[in-house]
């Protein structure tokens, strides 16, 4: 008995790294699985169906149900025909995993406004276009699960990649409203940021000895790491588990904090520019965040 007996899961950009594992893993747990990639490179070009049906195959071959999608999330059209191909073939839809991304890396300074609506399209608007046209068969069934699929450049912050960081964190924002907004109807939604090797993270520069050692604590950290939790979100055994971020790294699951008030300051006469300066900042300093933090300032530590 699988944890996912019965279900139908779509798995976006599921032909190649974390989404792949993913998808072969919820078969593994018998779900019949919607496995959607357009077969795009790394910064969403060109298109290609091997990718999608290579899992497929390999998901068949070992005895399960799955079926290749080809559509874009980006185009809301495409990402409707991702749910309604499992309705259609399977029945129904009962977690949704919103993997699918591309990357367009740049120091903020030289970031084209194609390459910031491109990233957005995928990671942000992909997630809500693919939800939005789960959410009336979750309403009618009265359950179901978002996994969506965030990350620390969001969480936290990264170096060149203010369109990625600004999707990522959207998408908790998008993840919270859903999981208060659908509470009523039994609908759970999460969100999950992965540490794994793959093509995106492929992308991280390697030039200096500290880059190159964060590369190679990175090839350590394999994709199929990730499935387990996803597998377990999308299953009844987390029917009470919502509005969550989790974070995978190697084998250690970290619960991440929503941001929250850390330090307080009132001035009852009101506050001026001059006493915000010379009483307020002073007070504050030792609990700000430092101004150059990514994640590796976090997670000091090699992977567990």
């Amino acid at each position: 008995m699988g944890m996912l007996d019965g279900k139908v899961v779509a798995v976006t950009g599921a032909g190649r790294g974390v989404g792949r594992e993913v998808a072969l893993l919820c078969a593994a747990h018998g779900a019949a699985v919607i496995v959607n990639d357009p077969g795009v490179g790394g910064g969403g070009e060109g298109g290609d169906a091997g990718p999608a049906q290579q899992t497929v195959n390999d998901i068949v071959a070992a005895g399960g149900r799955a079926h290749a999608n080809l559509a874009s999330v980006a185009d809301p059209a495409g990402a409707t025909s991702i749910i309604e191909d499992a309705v259609q073939r399977f029945g129904r839809i009962d977690a949704v995993v919103n993997n699918a991304g591309i990357l367009r890396d740049t120091i903020w300074h030289k970031m084209s406004h194609e390459d910031w609506r491109a990233v957005i399209d995928v990671h942000l608007n992909g997630c809500f276009n693919v939800s939005k046209a789960a959410t009336p068969y979750f309403r009618e069934q009265q359950s179901g699960s978002f996994i969506h699929f965030t990350s620390t450049s969001g969480l936290i912050g990264n170096i060149g990649q203010a369109n990625y960081s600004a999707a990522k964190l959207g998408i908790v924002g998008l993840s919270q409203s859903i999981a208060l907004d659908m509470a009523r109807a039994g609908v759970r939604s999460n969100c999950i940021a992965p540490f794994a090797w793959s093509r995106m993270t492929a992308s991280i520069p390697a030039e200096t000895p500290a880059q190159k050692a964060r590369l190679e604590k990175f090839k350590e950290m394999s994709a199929d790491k990730i499935a387990p939790l996803v597998v377990y979100l999308a299953s009844d055994a987390a029917q009470e588990v919502t509005n969550q971020i989790f974070s995978v790294r190697k084998n250690e699951i970290v619960l991440f904090s929503k941001p929250r008030p850390v330090r307080s300051m009132t001035k009852v006469e009101g506050w001026t520019p001059e006493s915000i300066a010379a009483e307020l900042i002073p007070a504050f300093a030792p609990s700000f965040a430092r101004a150059d933090e990514v994640s590796a300032h976090v997670f000091g530590y090699d992977p567990i």
